[in-house]
């Protein structure tokens, strides 16, 4: 059985995280996979990210007011894509009174958790309310993706024979696979969101999948954050599945081949694989998972000798030095070509500056990924 997933999130106009960040580790620490969308994200985007993450509930932090109105448009938003299904719950210290809470109640918010409340019985309360089998009715009338979402999730458990059956997702008829791995914090996720920009500005009737990957505390639950950082991916052509590592090495999870594989199905034009942030040994991607790789590192990691052990430097199709922008990165990638040079494999280097506005070495990258047969 799947772990129990959880979206929480803060409301538009609201930057207070304290709480959130508290409640999501208690909620991690309990056995939940938490979907973590962040600060300042309106009801919609919650609401997608919510489908397609396939979660059982919703959980909102608000300290800035207009709560009774935000709390009423995550209801109205799920009940209208078929996802009424989707509890909401949430808190917000003082600033919800008794009086907001009969009203919220009363259109369609399940729980409200005032200040003072003990973590211990709020965590409890969560895991009575939805702990549990995950959600698997698709409502009559119901969006393509609550369909899809619940089908891929079905699939991660071996159900439904592996592959969509419902109308294709893509424009071109054929699905390019790009598997993207490397160390923590060299910039991927924000490397992928650019990839994604690109995508959705030169496809215009295209769609993109992202499979994401983030690890799992050693027999408990995982927090899934990529999405807080992604700025283009929460556009509605984007889909995307954040998935825990749940006890396996190496980057990637348990259910990824077969997430892979229903993603495929669906033909979604370009599906972007990352793992977790990795070492020097992990190679995580075999040919029949994915069409190509590419390893994102940073300037920064040490010696030249230190390039010698990295095994995915002997592998992958197309190797990354992002964050060009800081000191060092001339030499590092001077010196990260003549190592890949020596492979002797025909790969080539690309220089990046993902977070700098229409970068031409992520230009160049996009051009080159879209053109992998």
């Amino acid at each position: 059985m799947l772990p129990i997933r959880l979206l929480t999130a803060v409301p538009i106009c609201d930057g207070h995280d304290s709480a959130i960040n508290t409640i999501n580790l208690e909620l991690i620490r309990h056995g939940f996979e938490v979907i973590y969308l962040g600060y300042h994200r309106g009801a919609a985007e919650i609401v997608r990210a919510a489908i397609q993450e396939d979660v059982k509930a919703i959980g909102i932090s608000t300290y800035n007011g207009g709560h009774v109105e935000f709390f009423a448009d995550l209801s109205r938003l799920l009940h209208e894509a078929g996802a009424g299904d989707i509890k909401i719950f949430g808190g917000g210290g003082a600033t919800i009174t008794h009086a907001d809470e009969s009203l919220m109640l009363s259109q369609g918010t399940d729980r409200i958790y005032f200040a003072g409340t003990p973590l211990t019985q709020m965590m409890e309360e969560i895991e009575q309310r939805y702990g549990g089998g995950r959600l698997t009715a698709v409502p009559q009338g119901a969006s393509q993706d609550v369909a899809f979402s619940r089908a891929l999730s079905g699939a991660e458990e071996g159900e439904g024979g592996g592959a969509w059956n419902g109308p294709r997702f893509g424009s071109t008829g054929r699905s390019r696979v790009i598997g993207i791995t490397g160390p923590g914090g060299v910039g991927k996720t924000t490397l992928i969101d650019e990839l994604v920009l690109r995508f959705l500005k030169s496809e215009p009737n295209g769609r993109v999948a992202v499979l994401s990957h983030d690890p799992s505390i050693l027999g408990k639950g995982a927090l899934l954050g990529d999405r807080a950082t992604m700025i283009y991916s929460q556009n509605d052509r984007v889909f995307m599945r954040s998935l825990g590592t749940r006890g396996q090495a190496g980057g990637l999870a348990p259910t990824t081949e077969r997430c892979l594989r229903y993603l495929r199905s669906a033909g979604f034009d370009l599906i972007l694989v990352e793992t977790v942030g990795i070492g020097q040994e992990a190679a995580p991607f075999g040919r029949d998972l994915v069409d190509k790789t590419m390893f994102v590192m940073g300037p920064d990691y040490g010696s030249r000798l230190q390039l010698q052990k990295i095994v995915m430097l002997d592998v992958a199709d197309l190797v990354v030095v992002n964050k060009s922008d800081q000191s060092g990165a001339r030499t590092a990638s001077a010196e990260v070509e003549q190592r890949i040079a020596a492979n002797k494999q025909g790969q080539r280097l690309y220089t990046t500056c993902a977070k700098r506005h229409r970068d031409k070495g992520v230009n160049e990258l996009y051009q080159v990924l879209m053109a992998v047969e």
